[in-house]
């Protein structure tokens, strides 16, 4: 049981990051700095945009 509350909390977490980066992303000043966060998110997580 508690393994699967870990699992969740987890998922939870990487969802709220996603949405955060998406966020991030979407509201950036320029696009270079847009550039640069996606850059960075794909480094790090392929999953993400």
């Amino acid at each position: 049981m508690n393994n699967i509350a870990a699992k969740l909390r987890a998922r939870r977490a990487q969802a709220r990051t996603r949405r955060e980066v998406s966020r991030a992303i979407d509201t950036a000043t320029s696009s270079t700095v847009r550039q640069e966060l996606i850059a960075i998110s794909q480094a790090r997580h392929n999953h993400m945009r």
